[in-house]
């Protein structure tokens, strides 16, 4: 009898949980602590490198260049990038392991890059 009354606890918990695990949507990709470096780009240097540290740190680094350092915030699924106190709202068009693709709005054109871990 005790098991009848356990089972007839457990099975909705049970059911509500594997719903849950079903209907929520995989974990996106994450691009943060980890070293891009410009593969495509009809105006950043290809070569030049980001970093998205997880304390919001943005790095940039190119060759022959001292580093700069800027911030980086999460904004829904998107990104701002401050950059030298310049706020650039920037659109994260893919995230994937492999590629991430951005298109940042600066004043003027929006600035489109298409970034693989560096190696």
């Amino acid at each position: 009898m005790f098991a009848h009354c356990l089972r007839f606890l457990l099975l909705p918990v049970l059911a509500s949980l594997l719903l849950g695990a079903c209907s929520e949507p995989p974990a996106p990709v994450s691009f943060v602590n980890r070293v891009w470096s410009v593969s495509e780009s009809p105006t950043v240097s290809k070569g030049m490198l980001y970093v998205f540290l997880s304390d919001g740190t943005l790095v940039l680094a190119s060759s022959g260049n001292k580093p700069a350092f800027g911030q980086w915030q999460q904004d829904g699924t998107d990104l701002v990038m401050i950059e030298e106190g310049q706020r650039h709202k920037t659109e994260v068009l893919m995230a994937t392991k492999d590629i991430l693709q951005l298109r940042q709005h600066n004043p003027g054109e929006p600035v489109e890059m298409t970034l693989v871990p560096a190696e």
